[in-house]
């Protein structure tokens, strides 16, 4: 499952019986042993960092073994099976029209 706020972005991994879980995909040139995930509660995974805009590509690896998370945004058939997908949308700011002055009335 995946969830964004601005650029961040939160992984979570349903895995209770992992003793170790990373997170790997084109964000990090696919290095399975480089993103590790921490414990969280009730059997999930979690790991959290900031992305640019943009779509990527990527998956658990929980003991050794590879994991797609269907609950992204989608996933993509690759070379070794599917891909999950986060899109990650460009963060606009938002800025409040300027008030009209106010004039105080005068006695």
């Amino acid at each position: 499952m995946v969830s964004i706020d601005g650029d961040m972005v939160e992984f979570r991994f349903y895995r209770p019986g992992a003793v170790q879980v990373h997170l790997a995909g084109d964000f990090n040139h696919w290095r399975k042993d480089e993103l590790p995930m921490v414990r969280g509660d009730g059997g999930y995974w979690v790991a959290r960092m900031r992305l640019p805009s943009g779509e990527f590509k990527f998956r658990y690896c929980a003991d050794g073994e590879w994991f797609t998370d269907y609950a992204a945004f989608g996933v993509e058939p690759s070379r070794f099976g599917l891909d999950s997908v986060v899109r990650v949308p460009q963060v606009t700011l938002r800025i409040a029209p300027a008030e009209a002055p106010r004039i105080a009335a005068v006695a």
